[in-house]
């Protein structure tokens, strides 16, 4: 049985489709702070399977344990977690509150129940700054914003948990930047309020939701001036998971990977991929920079590709116009 943290979410959802489409028992816990319980019926709708849920939050110790208590848990896929960037310099006690408490709560459940597998949702943002592209698993750590920060020192208790038992069986994934949705259209990134990521921010100026799209910066040293990140098709990044479980189900051992396509794309290339694929106008305009934003990181993937099998299938204009399949019918 595999309890997946943050089920209902944009990853954790598609993730959960690929594993009960490769008849995996799962089970979700969720406090549904960025989600909405529908995504259960339209899990089951795309796997003809309906998850067994438990709407709790994971720093809440007696509610973990009933999870535990129930079934009989072997691996845990940690997604629950706050993720906004701008909101962690602004709010930098509520991410280390739900982030890092919520891990070391899991963490001490799944000892007092000897579930030794774990696979943690880390990201890119773990390296900071970097020097050189693209970034491997060996490029220096170092973080710029308090989102970042927890995930490193979640990484940080992994490692030391590694040291301490050799008994466990530790996956840290590291995403680049999801987008697209599930061909379906029934699951997708569909964040509640204002969005923090790119794509259903884009998504709702085409819809007329929003009146135009903010780009923070177009001063970095860049091809157009703004932003590259490294983005990766959320079915691609879900079938990454499924592949780290199958590297965890007989082999013991810490392992760390990148999920990224090794190519990147500037906001405004998004932007005109987007506007290409869907003939759709984005009205933007050029905002002053993010407090914790770099200016370019772009994933090599060879470590993945080697070990796990895994390469990302999906190009920029699938994940503009998946995004729109679901995002225009929500």
């Amino acid at each position: 049985m595999i309890l997946i943290t943050g089920g209902t979410g944009y990853i954790g959802s598609h993730t959960v489709v690929k594993l009960l489409e490769q008849s995996e028992d799962v089970i979700i816990l969720d406090n549904l702070s960025n989600s909405k319980k529908d995504v259960l019926n339209n899990i089951k709708t795309i796997t003809g399977r309906h998850p067994e849920f438990y709407q709790a939050d994971i720093r809440d110790n007696s509610a973990v344990d009933k999870v535990f208590e129930e079934n009989t848990i072997d691996c845990v896929i940690h997604f629950a977690g706050l993720k906004a960037v701008g909101e962690s310099v602004r709010k930098p006690l509520k991410y280390f509150n739900n982030n890092v408490a919520g891990a070391i709560n899991l963490l001490m459940a799944m000892e007092k129940y000897n579930c030794r597998k774990i696979i943690f949702s880390s990201s890119a943002t773990v390296y900071g700054i970097a020097e050189t592209m693209p970034l491997d698993e060996n490029s220096p750590l170092g973080v710029t914003n308090p989102y970042g920060r927890t995930k490193l020192i979640i990484e940080d208790m992994l490692r030391d948990l590694y040291t301490s038992d050799n008994r466990v069986s530790i996956v840290l994934l590291r995403y680049f930047n999801p987008l697209g949705a599930h061909k379906s259209g029934l699951i997708g990134e569909n964040p509640k309020g204002i969005p923090n990521n790119l794509m259903p921010y884009i998504c709702k100026v085409a819809k007329g939701e929003l009146p135009y799209l903010n780009v923070f910066g177009n001063d970095y040293d860049t091809l157009d001036g703004t932003g590259v990140r490294d983005y990766i098709h959320v079915e691609d990044l879900a079938a990454g998971h499924v592949k780290a479980y199958g590297k965890i189900k007989s082999n013991r051992g810490l392992y760390i990977y990148n999920l990224g396509t090794g190519t990147g794309y500037s906001v405004l290339q998004v932007i005109d991929a987007f506007e290409k694929a869907n003939n759709v106008k984005i009205n933007y305009r050029i905002a002053p920079r993010r407090t914790g934003d770099v200016a370019i990181v772009y994933a090599d993937t060879q470590k993945s590709e080697s070990e796990l099998g895994f390469k990302a299938e999906y190009s920029i204009d699938d994940m503009c116009r998946d995004s729109w399949n679901f995002y225009r019918n929500v």
